[in-house]
């Protein structure tokens, strides 16, 4: 990684020594026009939810905090590198230098890439080891990579909170590589799957901090100005929208008409699925004029089909097609990613200038250069084909990698081993186990 980087990456212009310059040949003022001003803000924002949401997210197992957060960290410092490779050969190449420049914003899309496989890793939460994980992110960033090029760049998508290349794709590839590594005697290890009071407490701070953070993940790329306002107004109530429709719904679905916790705070249950459901649902959908109303329907139906997704949804998966997803990201991610494509289509095919302006068109959905001619109709059909590209990297991808994953060399835990720290970690009180690379 160290030599690809010495070879491949350097600093942009906006990160370079040579700023000066570039400031007096271009007539800049000031450094409060250097991108990382307007960028970094949102960058620490996604940062937090990539580190932190996702893993004390995922800290809802009794015996797997350690293996949650812990190899969340591992694999998302090691996608993010990987992430800032190969995005930059597919989106940022300099054909005359051969070098690839990077700046806050490439950051920003390494850590969305770094998402796509963390999704995928709440599908497989507990049950592989620490170097299928890396095989899994190493695969997952390459695929990512190519998805998202052809997606925003081959068929001019526009995703700016990434419902489809980060949160469809990424679904659907941890569910199919849970598929292909299914375990039929993962009842075994029933007694881990549970959890506590304070697994729960952890968790419930995963939540938050994804929660409160989801309008800068919509918005942390949009262009400058009323796009990135107009993502963070129409996210914003999205999510207030969906946590009232889970709440309402979940509470509906209990015979005490109690809360669970449990269902409240974790990804495995529906409320928390549900209450970040909206966010992933108006990914694509965040900048442009949804209006608000608009955004709070989005979040109401999706908070209903997250939260009915637990209830009737994942015990069918497992049943009938054997996919074990222990965060229940199809109801989180795969399905919300879905529905966001979806809204991104009709709502992209639905613009008029009499709405946006010309001008405002043009912005929005940057019809410039060899897509000045495309109309709104055209570009909602693209949207949709761009959906239909994720979900086939997502299935076919998986698929290809769960089977390298199944071969019996890398070390994954026995059946009644699964969901326990021990395995992997020195806890307190516990075995030493190990792990090598």
């Amino acid at each position: 990684m160290i030599i690809l980087f010495g070879v491949f990456i350097r600093y942009d212009e906006e990160s370079d020594t040579h700023w000066v310059e570039t400031k007096a040949h271009d007539n800049i003022t000031s450094d409060i026009e250097n991108d990382f001003y307007f960028r970094y803000p949102s960058f620490q924002d996604v940062h937090v939810m990539i580190f932190v949401g996702f893993g004390f997210l995922m800290t809802f197992l009794k015996r797997y905090s350690f293996g949650a957060v812990g190899f969340n960290f591992l694999i998302a410092s090691f996608g993010l590198q990987w992430a800032l490779l190969m995005q930059g050969w597919f989106h940022s190449l300099d054909p005359q230098t051969g070098k690839i420049f990077i700046g806050v914003e490439s950051l920003i899309n390494a850590d969305f890439c770094v998402a796509g496989c963390l999704i995928a890793y709440g599908a497989v939460l507990g049950k592989v080891s620490p170097v299928q994980l890396l095989v899994m992110t190493l695969f997952g960033v390459t695929l990512f990579a190519v998805e998202e090029y052809i997606i925003l760049n081959l068929l001019h998508a526009r995703d700016a909170g990434g419902s489809m290349v980060i949160h469809t794709f990424g679904g659907y590839y941890g569910l199919a590589i849970s598929r292909v590594l299914y375990r039929p005697n993962l009842h075994q290890s029933k007694r881990m799957q549970g959890s506590v009071y304070h697994s729960d407490t952890f968790a419930m701070i995963g939540t938050l901090f994804l929660w409160m953070f989801w309008p800068s993940f919509n918005s942390a790329i949009t262009d400058h100005g009323d796009g990135q306002h107009r993502a963070v107004i129409n996210t914003y109530l999205c999510l207030a929208s969906t946590v009232l429709t889970t709440v309402a719904i979940s509470s509906l679905s209990q015979k005490t008409g109690k809360l669970d916790m449990v269902r409240i705070i974790t990804m495995s249950d529906d409320l928390s699925n549900s209450t970040l459901a909206g966010g992933v649902a108006l990914g694509t959908a965040a900048e442009f004029m949804i209006s608000p109303y608009g955004a709070l329907i989005v979040g109401f139906f999706c908070g209903i089909i997250s939260t009915m997704g637990y209830i009737f949804i994942s015990p069918f998966l497992e049943k009938t097609l054997k996919i074990q997803d222990t965060c229940g990201i199809h109801n989180l991610h795969a399905m919300p990613g879905v529905i966001g494509g979806i809204v991104g289509a009709i709502t992209a095919a639905a613009a008029s200038e009499s709405v946006y302006g010309k001008q405002g068109l043009i912005n929005t959905f940057d019809f410039t250069g060899d897509f000045k001619d495309r109309t709104v109709l055209t570009q909602g059909g693209y949207q949709a084909a761009g959906m239909c590209v994720s979900i086939v990297f997502g299935v076919v991808g998986g698929a290809i990698v769960g089977s390298i994953l199944k071969l019996p060399i890398w070390g994954d835990p026995a059946d009644e081993n699964c969901f326990d720290d021990e395995v992997y970690w020195e806890s307190s009180g516990g075995k030493h186990f190990c792990f090598s690379f």
